[in-house]
């Protein structure tokens, strides 16, 4: 059965879950609607008054979850690069996350990053081994 099938044969639908600076990248999705601007609605935005902020754990626990892919700027590129080796050592494909910067200016690349991300992800099909993160937050027990 072709992956990007779902039960039914309906079309795959990629669960973005994109992780925003409120006063950056959030201002340039929020600029996109205000522009008009077409891009998929397939994103659910979690706004962080600062995405340094951002834990690693929330990041799994948004695949935990069930996300297909997750986004957002991270403090330092450091972190990004030591994140995408815990990805790898979990076995979950790094082309499911995305490290971008979106100024508040910037509504239209704030489109085109949704609309490539999610095109993208409908080539890979579901993240269907979301339990792997799963077990690991579940035998760590640090988010509950």
């Amino acid at each position: 059965m072709n992956e990007n099938k779902i039960e039914n044969n309906q079309e795959f639908e990629p669960r973005i879950v994109a992780f925003v600076c409120n006063w950056c990248t959030y201002a340039g999705a929020d600029l996109t609607g205000t522009s008009r601007l077409k891009y998929a609605t397939n994103v659910e935005i979690v706004r962080f008054p600062c995405t340094g902020r951002i834990d690693f754990m929330l990041l799994l626990k948004a695949f935990a979850g069930g996300a297909d892919y997750t986004s957002g700027n991270f403090h330092a590129r450091r972190r990004w690069i030591v994140f995408r080796g815990l990805l790898d050592f979990l076995g979950i494909d790094v082309r499911r996350i995305r490290y971008s910067w979106v100024s508040a200016a910037e509504g239209a690349k704030w489109a085109d990053l949704v609309n490539e991300t999610v095109a993208g992800i409908r080539e890979l099909g579901p993240y269907l081994e979301y339990q792997k993160a799963s077990d690991y937050l579940e035998k760590e027990a640090i988010y509950e």
